[in-house]
């Protein structure tokens, strides 16, 4: 073999990239990163976080119909003329004068 020509240079580059190949092979086949032609790593997609983030913005979405719900429910109660009715009373109860359309009365 001529260690000087351009066999030899093919030579080592197969062997370079076969050794390449089976090393990602084998990583693959064990679960870990590989590599990619420049030296870095390429990680396999975590499955398991994106499950778990659409669990917790589906508890969360779930969550907020509950409060909206609530905030409907105090609305329709503070808008309700008696509401004010009650509330005129519970200040009668407690001797503090009451305001009727802004007036102030015994």
């Amino acid at each position: 073999m001529n260690w000087g020509g351009p066999e030899f240079v093919l030579v080592i580059i197969a062997i370079c990239s076969g050794g390449w190949v089976f090393n990602n092979w084998i990583r693959a086949r064990h679960g870990y990163a590989l590599e990619d032609e420049w030296g870095g790593k390429t990680e396999r997609p975590d499955h398991s976080a994106a499950a778990r983030l659409a669990e917790e913005n589906a508890q969360l979405r779930a969550r907020l119909e509950a409060l909206e719900g609530r905030t409907a429910t105090l609305e329709t109660i503070v808008t309700d003329s008696g509401y004010s009715t009650a509330a005129q009373i519970e200040n009668l109860r407690d001797g503090r004068p009451i305001a009727i359309n802004g007036k102030v009365g015994a």
